[in-house]
């Protein structure tokens, strides 16, 4: 199977707004801390989709935003996914609360004291060290497991 998604990363004062993931059913990112996102509907472009997303999840609409990247997910239990990787730095509305979990800011110093995926910890790393659009592939065992890591088409 595969899919495609966005992914975004809203910043404020030095910190990120993270959604702990502990609502959904059957959730492949259950007990995980996540940015915010989902899956595109019929027709959508990759902005409608992120503002749709963002939306929903946080009641927030963005005013600023940049696409950062691709990651390219693959579970080693069959899915593949696309995810279009956003951050965004402008914002209007209340946060609201989210029926995927719970939203919180989080000190973007303190994100890897978080449960993560250990491709989120590579990504993150480089939407702080790189301005630059970057294409990350990142394999999983099925088991959650990274174990293999392909950067800008070369293998880490």
């Amino acid at each position: 199977m595969t899919d495609i998604s966005t992914l975004c990363y809203i910043e404020r004062d030095n910190q990120y707004l993270m959604l702990h993931r502990i609502s959904k059913k059957n959730d492949v990112n259950a007990g995980k801390w996540i940015g915010v996102g989902g899956h595109f509907k019929e027709n959508e472009s990759p902005e409608e989709c992120l503002l749709r997303e963002v939306k929903e999840e946080t009641g927030l609409t963005l005013t600023s935003y940049q696409f950062r990247g691709i990651l390219t997910f693959i579970s080693g239990t069959g899915i593949t996914e696309y995810i279009m990787l956003y951050t965004a730095d402008g914002f209007e509305g209340d946060l609201t609360d989210c029926d995927e979990g719970h939203l919180e800011w989080i000190e973007k110093e303190k994100l890897f004291n978080l449960s993560l995926w250990e491709g989120d910890k590579i990504f993150l790393k480089l939407l702080q060290e790189r301005r630059e659009f970057f294409s990350l592939k990142l394999v999983y065992d099925g088991n959650d497991n990274l174990i293999e890591t392909i950067l800008d088409g070369k293998a880490e």
